[in-house]
């Protein structure tokens, strides 16, 4: 089977993060089983989803670990040319949903299993799930990882970097705030508590806070934007013109570069809700509250030289390096002490788009790197 074959065969399983990746999995496991690999699942708590991880020849140490996220974003409300789940060829380029973020990656490296025979040192796949919801999938995958596979020389995460090395990303938190008041007839907002007009007041604040993150920090980090954001990406709240708001929810995340700490942006919010919002809400009614929890959290990742930086700059004869501004998985393997890059076909440009694609280029270019994995293993 082709690269092109492969990703092909990824990109028709839907496997926006909101449903589940299991028909994928089943399809890969299959795919190795008939090639005589083995693999294993790390399922979520309910089953529906799973991680997959397989070694492709012997157990030994110095192996590379082949890290990419099944899921990919949803297609809802973005104006498409073709079908976003079939690969289509135009142009040089395969369009589809998740060609370039990042089932071409995964499906150039299955599609070159049959030629990892005279390995001496193994490929370990390990692929995960909900990684665009937060990197939710990966770290029970990646706990086992660290406890049952012989110690790799690196893990190459194959995010879209245009075959460059990546040796940093963004942490991310994301938060979900719920704000309680109280409802009466709108004319009579002098009685109510609106949860919709204190929660603007909160995303008003967060704004602040983004531009004051923004002006702070020094622009000569190689990251861009060059600081860590704060975003509030989905608002919801109220039910009719003439009630004054009950609830209100809002959605937002941090974005922190390495150094940044987002626990001290949360504490600062937390005390911007007790102290200047809360008061004012509770005079009136005594039962309104503001409430914030994490709904997911993943580590920075942080430029480092290593191992794995070494393997991928001796195999594309590149130097330069990069950082990225969105977060991936490669901060969970730093952090659980696995020598660590990013570096995989395609660009970020194209990713979560309408007709996001993969240059037929970038495709070459993924297989010729990947095959020179493949040789530094067999030597």
């Amino acid at each position: 089977m082709t690269a092109e074959q492969m990703i092909k065969r990824l990109v028709e399983f839907d496997t926006v993060s909101r449903e589940s990746n299991l028909p994928l999995i089943e399809y890969v496991e299959s795919y190795l089983d008939d090639l005589g690999v083995q693999s294993r699942r790390v399922a979520n708590e309910d089953g529906l989803k799973s991680n997959l991880y397989a070694t492709v020849g012997p157990e030994e140490e110095g192996g590379v670990v082949l890290s990419g996220h099944t899921d990919v974003v949803p297609v809802d409300g973005q104006d498409w040319a073709t079908d976003p789940f079939a690969l289509t060829q135009q142009g040089g380029r395969l369009h589809g949903r998740g060609t370039c973020d990042m089932k071409g990656f995964i499906g150039i490296a299955l599609a070159l299993v049959p030629e990892m025979k005279m390995l001496r040192r193994p490929v370990h796949f390990a692929l995960s799930y909900d990684e665009e919801i937060g990197c939710r999938g990966a770290p029970a995958m990646i706990n086992q990882l660290a406890t049952e596979l012989p110690a790799p020389r690196a893990v190459i995460v194959g995010e879209p970097t245009s075959m460059t090395a990546v040796t940093g990303h963004k942490g991310i938190v994301a938060l979900k705030t719920t704000v309680r008041g109280y409802e009466t007839h709108s004319s009579q907002t002098n009685r109510g508590v609106s949860a919709v007009m204190n929660a603007a007041r909160l995303v008003s604040y967060l704004g602040a806070m983004a531009e004051r993150l923004e002006k702070e920090t020094p622009s000569d980090n190689g990251f861009n934007p060059h600081h860590s954001t704060v975003h509030v990406s989905v608002i919801n709240g109220g039910t009719a013109m003439n009630i004054v708001s009950r609830h209100c929810e809002f959605v937002w995340d941090i974005r922190n570069i390495p150094g940044d700490e987002p626990q001290q942006l949360i504490d600062e919010f937390e005390v911007f809700c007790r102290d200047e919002i809360l008061p004012g809400m509770r005079s009136r009614w005594s039962d309104c509250f503001i409430c914030t929890e994490v709904i997911a959290r993943a580590p920075e990742f942080a430029p480092a030289e290593s191992a794995a930086l070494e393997l991928v700059q001796q195999l594309t004869g590149v130097a330069e390096t990069g950082r990225g501004a969105y977060v991936a998985e490669a901060g969970l393997f730093q952090a659980a002490g696995f020598p660590t890059v990013m570096c995989g076909p395609g660009s970020i440009d194209q990713a979560h788009q309408p007709n996001e694609f993969i240059s037929l280029e970038q495709v070459t270019a993924g297989e010729k790197f990947l095959r020179s994995v493949i040789e530094e293993l067999a030597s």
